[in-house]
C-alpha cells in the first residue's frame, strides 16, 4: 500500500493575522466565558432572598461547566488554525447581587456567542458555540421559571 506524500496530507491554513473576521472574537469570546466563570460565581455567592436558593443552584451548574466548554472551544479552535489565540489582560468585573442581574449578563453574553457563531464558517466550532447557548438558555430558564 502507498501513501501519498506527506505534504498533500498538510492542510494550509492562511496565517493568524488573515485568517478573517472570526480570529479576535473568538479569543474575546473564550475569555468572556472563563471570565463568566468569576462573574457568575460571584453573583451566586451573593445572591438573596426568596428564590435564592433555585438561583444559587442554577448559577453554580452555570460557572461549573462553562468553563470546560471554554477550553473545549479554544483548544478546538487553535488546533484548526493551528495557531494561538491572543487573549486580552484584563477585564472589569461588574457586581450583580441579584437573580435578574445574571439573567441580564446571559443575555449580552448569549449575544456574543451568537455574534461569534455567525461569523465562524467551521461548523466543528459552531456545535460548540450550540453547547454554550443551550447552557446559557438553561441557565436563564431557571434562574426566570424556578423560584
Amino acid at each position: 500500500m502507498e501513501f501519498p506524500s506527506s505534504s498533500m496530507l498538510k492542510r494550509t491554513l492562511k496565517a493568524p493575522a488573515t485568517q478573517g473576521p472570526a480570529v479576535q472574537p473568538m479569543a474575546m469570546l473564550v475569555f468572556e466565558l472563563l471570565n463568566g466563570v468569576t462573574k457568575v460565581h460571584l453573583n451566586h455567592l451573593l445572591v438573596t432572598g426568596i428564590g435564592s436558593y433555585a438561583a444559587h443552584t442554577a448559577m453554580g451548574t452555570f460557572y461549573d461547566k462553562v468553563g470546560d466548554l471554554a477550553d473545549s472551544i479554544a483548544e478546538a479552535y487553535q488546533g484548526l488554525t493551528e495557531s494561538l489565540l491572543s487573549y486580552p489582560t484584563s477585564v472589569e468585573l461588574p457586581q450583580m447581587k441579584t437573580a435578574e442581574d445574571c439573567v441580564a449578563y446571559l443575555r449580552s453574553l448569549y449575544d456574543q456567542v451568537h455574534a461569534v457563531q455567525e461569523s465562524c464558517p467551521h461548523s466543528e466550532i459552531k456545535n460548540e458555540l450550540d453547547n454554550v447557548k443551550t447552557l446559557i438558555n438553561s441557565t436563564k430558564y431557571k434562574l426566570i421559571f424556578l423560584k
